[in-house]
């Protein structure tokens, strides 16, 4: 994917803050969404705990985290 300054950005390169701290929703649960292994899923929920502890993102970070591990089953 490009940004407009033509750089290209992977969801997988993406700072738990970046993931997390958009003022746009739709950021947020993108940031969540594209979240496909456990480490940093796990570091996420240290960011989150960590500076803004909202129940929602804590929620939708551990149905993440659900569906992570139904697909190493």
């Amino acid at each position: 994917m490009s940004n407009p300054d033509g750089q290209t950005t992977d969801a997988s390169d993406l700072s738990p803050e970046q993931r997390l701290e958009p003022s746009n929703t739709r950021l947020i649960n993108a940031g969540i969404v594209t979240i496909n292994n456990m480490e940093t899923l796990r570091a996420c929920v240290a960011y989150e705990n960590a500076n803004q502890q909202r129940v929602q993102i804590l929620r939708q970070l551990e149905q993440r985290a659900s569906e992570l591990r139904a697909q190493d089953d």
